[in-house]
């Protein structure tokens, strides 16, 4: 596991040095522009079986079959790059990849299709990318507490607007449909220009 989460995360740092995001707002304006029904469809990369060699050793507690992925985030995990990424680790790990990022969206409730949202609507995964979240910086969404959404605030719901409630509710929410499954956090490297 440990190598498949290594495998992951490697090639997760190759994507973004290669995409090369600046702070320029084009991003935002990207995001903006992304269509509300990718949230209602998501995204599958799938690598036909046997197209990898290797792909029995980088997931050998899987067994036979495809390892199989989701992907939450705003629009850096839906972006032309991010494809490039999520086509590698299908090949990688010889896994089905599903998409259900969409642009503006964030972990805090309020932030655009928010990832609790995202995370509310997928099914069962091998492993969850938690690829956020640029967006809630960018809306000066509060970061909250480390006990936000817990059994410390008696799951408060008025919590779920900070970034640390909202990180909180996914990982409750998917440890409650897939106790065995992992969560990957992935933050996108992003320069902010505040003028």
């Amino acid at each position: 596991m440990k190598r498949i989460l290594s495998t992951l995360l490697a090639l997760l740092v190759a994507f973004w040095a290669a995409s090369g995001q600046t702070g320029d707002g084009k991003a935002a304006a990207k995001a903006s522009a992304v269509n509300a029904s990718a949230a209602k469809a998501p995204t599958t990369a799938v690598k036909k079986r046997q197209s990898n060699p290797d792909a029995h050793r980088l997931a050998p507690s899987y067994g036979p079959g495809k390892l199989r992925i989701a992907v939450f985030g705003g629009s850096l995990s839906v972006n032309r790059e991010s494809d490039a990424a999520k086509r590698l680790w299908a090949e990688a790990m010889d896994a089905e990849v599903t998409t259900y990022g969409v642009g503006g969206a964030g972990f805090a409730i309020s932030k655009g299709y928010s990832i609790q949202r995202q995370v509310d609507t997928a099914g069962v995964y091998d492993i969850y990318v938690l690829w956020a979240s640029t967006n809630d910086f960018a809306g000066d969404r509060e970061c909250g507490s480390w006990k936000d959404y817990t059994e410390l605030d008696g799951y408060d719901p008025a919590r779920l607007d900070t970034q640390c409630g909202g990180i909180n509710y996914c990982i409750r929410q998917i440890r409650q449909k897939a106790p065995s499954g992992r969560i990957v956090f992935f933050t996108s490297l992003r320069l902010f220009r505040r003028e």
